[in-house]
């Protein structure tokens, strides 16, 4: 977010209401732009019966709509664009809670809007392919309600459909974590470059079974709208009651595949995988203010104790005294002083 903001009586009141908001807005207008480009692609291959484009249409056109998305929010709210990586954000990269149920409200309501502007820019285009004003299909070969919501293949198991999901999700959070890792090969001002490539990969090999949602706000915003706009309850009933799928499959998949990269490649001390026993020791202690978390070291992995503030008031470096204190003067040797070892075995010289 920007600076501080000083509230006076000569600031406006939207500027205000944007400094507060601007992480929400950027979440808002990336997921906007997200279902606005990726359900538009998906509406020209459909409507025009392939003659505007075909499969590999689809997946350049998602993976072209997630680069915007992130090039539109990236730099201000972090290019979530999804509530599955938000979380994982949360888990391991500690990403604020209490931001999490605003992002998911704005990730889900710009999904709304992006299908309902793609809704209205091929309403015509709709009712020419469906074959007369008004009709609106679900789960046919020639349904258009796959412009808005994915739909699983009818052969496909629940069981597939699940795993489909939590699969392609968990591929999608582990490449999300190694762009971002500072200690890989970290993507920086390329990521949203990075990220078209990771969509597009995921599509062009993973994408089939299901249309790889792996994104509640996408799937489940869209399907809302596309139920509210005339295509009614079989958006919900239609394989195997399917909505359900995109709504938990992605959290699962985002959680799992953010652990699978923290557990074999991330070193940083923000995951809790990298805490002693992964963090579960620390759910002993939620409550307990007083606890000193252990934290680890970044290059070594050495895990020490918080010190205290007497501890740290206190402290030296080890062998402070010799290095750092200038030694002291030599002390006049008196008649009371013993001889030391040295002296004992330094010859007289005082006769020669």
């Amino acid at each position: 977010m920007a600076g501080k903001l000083t509230k006076t009586s000569d600031t406006p009141l939207w500027p205000r209401i944007r400094h507060y908001m601007r992480e929400p807005f950027a979440e808002f207008w990336g997921c906007l732009i997200l279902l606005l480009l990726g359900d538009g692609v998906v509406a020209q291959v459909t409507l025009s019966g392939g003659d505007h484009g075909d499969y590999q249409s689809i997946n350049w056109g998602w993976g072209l709509a997630v680069m915007l998305g992130v090039i539109t929010s990236g730099g201000i709210s972090g290019g979530h664009l999804n509530p599955a990586v938000t979380l994982s954000s949360c888990i391991y990269r500690g990403f604020p809670w209490k931001k999490f149920p605003i992002y998911m409200l704005a990730q889900f309501l710009g999904c709304m809007v992006g299908s309902a502007l793609v809704y209205g820019h091929y309403h015509s285009a709709i009712d020419f392919y469906e074959g007369g004003n008004g009709i609106r299909t679900v789960g046919l070969p020639t349904s258009s309600a796959g412009i808005f919501a994915t739909y699983p293949q009818p052969w496909l198991t629940i069981k597939g459909q699940f795993f489909s999901e939590v699969i392609t999700t968990a591929v999608l959070q582990f490449m999300i974590f190694a762009i971002n890792d500072q200690k890989n090969m970290a993507a920086g001002p390329l990521a949203p470059l990075m990220l078209f490539f990771i969509l597009f990969a995921i599509g062009c090999c993973l994408g089939y079974p299901t249309g790889y949602a792996m994104n509640f706000a996408r799937d489940f915003g869209a399907r809302l709208v596309s139920s509210m706009i005339g295509y009614g309850g079989k958006v919900w009933s239609t394989g195997t009651w399917y909505f359900w799928v995109p709504i938990i499959a992605p959290f699962i998949g985002g959680v799992l595949g953010g652990f699978m990269y923290d557990l074999f490649m991330y070193t940083g001390d923000e995951s809790p995988v990298n805490w002693p026993y992964m963090g579960f020791d620390r759910l002993l202690y939620i409550f307990d203010k007083k606890h000193k978390w252990p934290r680890i070291e970044h290059d070594m992995g050495m895990v020490e104790e918080a010190p205290s503030k007497e501890e740290i008031a206190h402290y030296s470096p080890p062998h402070a005294a010799s290095e750092i204190t200038p030694p002291a003067a030599a002390a006049a040797p008196s008649e009371s002083t013993p001889p030391t070892a040295a002296s004992e075995s330094t010859p007289n010289t005082s006769d020669n």
